[in-house]
């Protein structure tokens, strides 16, 4: 019995102890695993909290974009109508290649990074194509100073020479040849009209997006010029004057 008692005695102050640093405890293995496994947790909530995060960036940078197209396609208050015809689905500019009048080759997609508002016609340049070249330079103009976010453009489908009298109304127009079939991939007119016979705007990232109806007269120019005030204040927050820089 006195055995007895003096291994439970013994037995008892081995378990009051702490166990030592270099020893198989059994307990050991169950406190050492805890941290590794709480370290796991935090490292995959850390990942997904990052994930969450580039999520919001890229939805805080395109939102300008999406907001302005959103609201102006979609979202239209008070029932309000456009002058001009919205294209759906957009076109995208083509890859070809223009020439100035000097015959300096000019890439089409060196426009790009402009509000473009576009006529065409023969080099002759008959008076259609004159009024379209004095509503072209009024349209732009009149948006006052924002004219900076827009380029007025002449795209002349022949071999023909502009007639001279023209030159000095053109000094801010960028007039370029092109070939009319490269053309006709791209622009187009309303059924029953002529190509000719419209102005066309292009947004900055060189997508036909709108068509101004034919035969566009004075009252028809002012209905046009609320519909590019629109336009370049809905993109707003993300076109600036100018294009953008090379790098």
């Amino acid at each position: 019995m006195s055995g007895s008692k003096s291994s439970d005695g013994s037995f008892a102050r081995a378990a009051s102890l702490p166990p030592e640093s270099g020893g198989e405890h059994p307990l050991g293995l169950t406190v050492h695993t805890l941290p590794a496994a709480g370290d796991a947790v935090a490292t995959a909530q850390r990942a997904r909290h990052g994930r969450w995060k580039m999520l919001g960036v890229l939805l805080i940078c395109a939102a300008p974009v999406i907001a302005s197209y959103f609201t102006y396609y979609v979202v239209r208050p008070d029932g309000r109508r456009n002058y001009g015809e919205l294209i759906q689905p957009q076109r995208i500019m083509p890859d070809v290649t223009a020439t100035a009048l000097d015959g300096t080759p000019v890439p089409l997609a060196s426009l790009k990074g402009q509000w473009l508002l576009v006529s065409v016609a023969g080099g002759g340049c008959d008076a259609m194509c004159q009024k379209h070249l004095y509503l072209q330079r009024q349209l732009r103009e009149s948006v006052g100073k924002e004219k900076d976010r827009v380029d007025w453009i002449w795209l002349v489908t022949d071999a023909a020479s502009p007639p001279p009298e023209l030159a000095p109304a053109l000094q801010k127009a960028t007039v370029l040849r092109i070939d009319a079939a490269a053309l006709a991939v791209w622009l187009a007119p309303d059924a029953g009209h002529q190509l000719a016979e419209h102005l066309y705007v292009i947004d900055p990232m060189g997508n036909w997006m709108m068509r101004f109806p034919a035969a566009m007269d004075t009252a028809g120019a002012a209905k046009a010029k609320r519909d590019l005030e629109r336009l370049l204040r809905a993109s707003s927050s993300w076109d600036d004057a100018g294009r953008p820089a090379k790098p």
